[in-house]
């Protein structure tokens, strides 16, 4: 087991890098690429979490493809800043992280995408912040109070992530996200693990603000509730967008990307094959190119399009182009 002077994963084409925020926070984030285009890619929720975690395969990939790629590690993840006056309160938290890292970063507009928390933290962000975001991508999470709770299929696999604090519950809760098991390796278990030790506290604090458990621990500050309200909001954005959803999901079926994709008629969705919770750890062979051609040509080839299972259930968007 091999860890950098950080506790990192080595990946090649990616390094480690701070910054400090106008509020005083040190902020860790991973880059690739010098030049081209910004990218900001946003990571889950699961303890142990970080912008290395969930894009290291991506990364790397879109530098290669002409991009300036930034994996930042959000408040309570990563090596973020473990000082309790920079602990998140809530998901709100994360849309002022995200513009404060921007604008430490001289990021005037970006492409912006997310897996699961981060998915959440890409829709927040866009409505917050139109002008920002040039396109998004989103992966297997959620879309806030657009779609009616009710209507929300049970999952009866949240089990599954409990994390017991252990190296070992960090390995079974990657297994249970990442249908690819040879990619939960033992430095990346290590990696998550030691991150998360630190870090549980800060976790546990923001934990059940997630829009996604609303149902479970209820709103009881509706001004902050409304400023995270997507309802109204994000089906009549026009900023280009694609979503992608796992066909192999057991932490969110594959019918919650249903369910979302009937309340977002602007935005593309996709439902690849042998696909877990972290597609683009499952299947960094259709979502790095699907990601490179959207955020190069503002649209996916149809041969690409069908390889990433690009949805039947209503007439493709503009946004696939067939020759």
């Amino acid at each position: 087991m091999s860890l950098t002077d950080e506790n990192l994963v080595a990946v090649p084409g990616m390094a480690s890098r701070w910054v400090r925020l106008a509020n005083g926070a040190r902020a860790h984030y991973m880059t690739s690429g010098d030049h081209g285009p910004a990218v900001i890619l946003l990571h889950g929720g699961l303890p142990g979490s970080s912008g290395l975690a969930g894009w290291r395969f991506m990364a790397p990939y879109l530098a290669d493809q002409g991009f300036r790629v930034y994996c930042p590690d959000m408040p309570a993840f990563g090596l973020s800043d473990p000082r309790p006056e920079y602990w998140p309160q809530g998901m709100e938290d994360f849309v002022d992280f995200i513009d404060a890292f921007a604008e430490a970063l001289c990021l005037d507009t970006f492409h912006l995408a997310g897996n699961s928390m981060g998915c959440m933290n890409t829709v927040n962000y866009l409505l917050a912040h139109p002008d920002k975001v040039t396109s998004f991508a989103l992966i297997a999470g959620d879309v806030g109070d657009l779609v009616p709770e009710e209507v929300k299929p049970p999952s009866g696999a949240f089990h599954l992530t409990a994390y017991d604090g252990t190296r070992d519950g960090m390995r079974r809760m990657m297994e249970a996200i990442i249908k690819s098991g040879e990619a939960v390796t033992d430095d990346l278990v290590e990696m998550r693990y030691l991150s998360a030790a630190e870090r549980l506290e800060a976790h546990q604090q923001f934990w059940p603000t997630l829009l996604q458990y609303r149902h479970i621990v209820p709103w009881t500050d509706r001004n902050r509730a409304a400023r995270l309200s997507t309802k109204g909001r994000l089906d009549r954005i026009d900023i280009p967008g694609i979503y992608l959803y796992g066909q192999d999901d057991v932490l969110t079926p594959v019918e919650w990307g249903h369910v979302q994709e009937d309340h977002l008629p602007n935005v593309q969705f996709f439902y690849p094959e042998d696909c877990g919770h972290q597609g683009q750890t499952d299947r960094p062979d259709i979502f790095n190119p699907v990601f490179a051609e959207f955020f190069r040509d503002g649209r996916i080839s149809g041969a690409l399009a069908d390889k990433a299972g690009v949805s039947t259930r209503r007439p493709e968007l503009p946004l696939v182009h067939r020759a």
